[in-house]
């Protein structure tokens, strides 16, 4: 016992972070599940039937406290934080603003699990507009855990099926998406880096790659988040449309092979994954690598 103990102090003078799972509860609030971790209050899922879909914020940062996604502004109305949507599908924009465009509408978020080493979201949700047939359900599971102090974690399931003979024309609109918070975007000194480490819009944009990383400094020190597309995901891995003021998007719609069009037939589902990590330090730091290797066994 006594060598277990000066072998983690050796450690945690090392400057290396032993493990230590957090404590996570979810509580819903109308229109909306809070999530807190340990003491510190991490995100929201918000699903109000005025919104354009469902999406989370903030995604609070394990040190700093302050969100590492960004809401909406003037030159970017749609962009909501984090967020599943798609434009051009069957004429329909579930995507940019507009209700009477297209919109994802949560008919039954619910909390499965409440407490403990995790919680889990559930969802269901239909692509609707007016006067036009649904031509998609999604059905979503979120499981949300903080491995350790320094890194909370969001794992998406996504299940799409299509409610008719579905038609995606070309657009960099497509799917699982995050708004980065300006701390952390390369317009204000912070890094993005993808697996291959290509680094910013220019060496990101259009890259196959299965994740991207954006971290910058804050007055707490570093803190980043990532998006994971997991290589089960039809379309893995996706290039990503990137752009250095602070957007990250695996997009397989925007580069089709030999094609203008995603072409999907009534019945078809589609089983997708991803994984966001909030982290402080850099992608070294966090073990991005590493962690991305245990995501992939999963």
């Amino acid at each position: 016992m006594k060598k277990i103990i000066l072998t983690i102090a050796a450690l945690l003078l090392a400057g290396i972070m032993v493990a230590q799972v957090q404590v996570v509860s979810a509580t819903k609030v109308g229109n909306r599940i809070d999530v807190v971790v340990g003491n510190q209050f991490f995100t929201s899922y918000h699903f109000q039937p005025d919104e354009k879909y469902p999406f989370f914020f903030p995604v609070n940062g394990p040190v700093s406290g302050a969100s590492t996604t960004s809401m909406r502004n003037g030159e970017f109305p749609h962009h909501s934080s984090l967020f599943f949507g798609c434009d051009r599908v069957n004429g329909g924009n579930y995507w940019q603003e507009g209700l009477e465009r297209g919109q994802i509408v949560s008919v039954g978020a619910r909390i499965v699990e409440a407490k403990g080493e995790r919680v889990v979201i559930e969802d269901e949700c239909i692509w609707k507009r007016p006067d036009a047939q649904a031509p998609i359900i999604d059905r979503r599971k979120i499981t949300i855990s903080s491995p350790s102090p320094n890194l909370y974690q969001l794992d998406f399931d996504i299940e799409m099926e299509m409610l008719m003979d579905v038609t995606i024309l070309k657009t960099n609109h497509s799917l699982f998406s995050a708004r980065i918070d300006p701390d952390l975007t390369v317009k204000q000194g912070g890094v993005m880096i993808n697996s291959e480490g290509k680094e910013g819009e220019k060496g990101t944009f259009g890259v196959a790659s299965s994740w991207i990383d954006c971290y910058g400094k804050r007055k707490t020190g570093i803190e980043g988040i990532t998006i994971m597309q997991h290589p089960s995901n039809k379309w893995y891995p996706s290039p990503w449309f990137t752009r250095d003021y602070g957007f990250i998007s695996p997009t397989p719609m925007y580069w089709p092979e030999n094609r203008e069009t995603t072409d999907l037939r009534k019945g078809e589902k589609i089983n997708l994954r991803y994984r966001v990590l909030v982290h402080a330090g850099d992608s070294k730091q966090a073990g991005i690598v590493q962690l991305f290797e245990q995501y992939k066994k999963e």
